[in-house]
């Protein structure tokens, strides 16, 4: 634990926390400063302008990174006759039914995305209680009911990630590994913040993007600028 004390010290140091990054420099000091003996995660942490306790100012979707995260994603879907066919065709770790909430009830939880058709959502409605808590429940908002089985599986395996602010208004997403080549995360991060912008709610006043950091797994959180954050780069 000392040892891994020590290497984020050292990684701490080299960051100045009171200094806003610019996008491109933060990304490539996250990968500077990795230190982790793994594929470390890049994550993106944005403060909106938001209040989550109002239903009219929750942010929530899902966005495909045009390179991917980097992550294997395990996706089960919930589907009957030729829709489970079209699951299996387009590549999903498991497909079926009623056998599939039931193996869910018993405790089985070897997944990370959950799609369904929906008509089957009258029994996977059954399943709130143990998917909701994780944020695994399907949802039409993130396109995770719907009769485009083969287009939903597909652009998950690709990339796609969810996102929601939580109690404080804060959104954490992935967009990419360490060894990422920066040009990579740059256009991932980049994606993510345009889709967080086009999603601002009405009721949403002042200033949106407050605040905005990345990290990678082990590492330290860096500050980025959030009006050049939402300049897309410009």
């Amino acid at each position: 634990m000392a040892k891994v004390a020590k290497k984020y010290a050292e990684a701490r140091e080299k960051v100045d926390r009171e200094r806003l990054y610019d996008p491109e420099e933060a990304l490539e000091l996250v990968k500077e400063i990795s230190n982790a003996k793994f594929d470390e995660t890049v994550e993106v942490a944005v403060k909106l302008g938001v209040n989550p306790k109002h239903a009219d100012q929750q942010v929530r979707g899902a966005v495909v990174m045009p390179h991917g995260t980097g992550k294997e994603v395990r996706v089960l879907v919930f589907a009957k006759g030729e829709k489970a066919k079209e699951a299996e065709e387009a590549g999903a770790d498991y497909v079926g039914a009623e056998d599939l909430v039931a193996k869910i009830q018993e405790g089985w939880l070897d997944f990370d995305v959950a799609v369904a058709t929906p008509d089957t959502m009258s029994i996977v409605g059954k399943l709130g209680k143990i998917l909701g808590p994780k944020g695994m429940m399907p949802n039409p908002k993130t396109g995770t009911v719907t009769f485009e089985i083969e287009k939903a599986v597909q652009e998950i395996k690709a990339g796609k990630v969810e996102y929601r602010t939580d109690k404080t208004g804060i959104i954490h997403v992935p967009i990419g590994k360490v060894s990422f080549e920066k040009e990579k995360l740059v256009e991932n991060f980049y994606t993510l913040i345009d889709t967080l912008i086009k999603a601002k709610p009405p009721g949403a006043k002042g200033q949106y993007i407050k605040s905005v950091a990345v990290s990678s797994t082990m590492g330290p959180g860096i500050k980025v600028s959030p009006q050049k954050a939402a300049s897309m780069g410009k």
